[in-house]
């Protein structure tokens, strides 16, 4: 019979708990991350290891938003070791762009501070607004934002589609 991990003991920092979960749910995420780091080209021990350290930040905040009422730890862990690691290759993706690849006009170097985007009223919902917000302005992880506004992380992902698509149109037309 598997044994259980403690999930209070976990949070609190226990090393012996700590140990116990890496143990138990080290094989779960090192599955999780191999299938989109062979697709992506990421190494499988540096997102794992990214995992690891997302789960036990600041004082082990991600992992306390676990709730059993809404999915299994396993469940949840995949979920969240396939996200930070599609986070973590993003970032990398975006750290090597080749300054050749950057269009011309990213490269200004007027050092200005960027004005704020005036939206016209209603092209963003409340939600929308807000996800945009928590994203951009406070630098927030999707299993952040989630847990914060009690929704499934992929709800986030696509409120953040959906409202990224609302603003390419508005300025692709406004440009016209």
């Amino acid at each position: 019979m598997a044994q259980e991990i403690d999930l209070q003991a976990l949070s609190r920092g226990e090393k012996s708990a700590w140990d116990a979960f890496v143990r138990r749910y080290a094989g779960l995420i090192v599955a999780a991350v191999r299938g989109l780091a062979q697709q992506e080209g990421g190494d499988v021990e540096d997102l794992v290891q990214e995992v690891f350290v997302r789960l036990c930040k600041d004082g082990f905040r991600l992992l306390k938003t676990y709730d059993p009422a809404r999915a299994g730890l396993s469940t949840w862990l995949t979920i969240v070791a396939r996200s930070t690691a599609r986070d973590a290759m993003r970032r990398r993706r975006l750290a090597l762009t080749p300054i050749d690849a950057v269009p011309e006009r990213l490269l200004a170097t007027d050092s200005a501070p960027a004005e704020k985007l005036k939206l016209p009223e209603g092209l963003l919902s409340p939600r929308q607004k807000l996800v945009l917000s928590m994203l951009y302005d406070q630098d927030l992880e999707v299993a952040e934002i989630a847990a914060a506004l009690g929704i499934d992380p992929q709800t986030v992902r696509s409120t953040h589609h959906k409202a990224m698509l609302k603003l390419r149109s508005h300025f692709s037309t406004e440009e016209q």
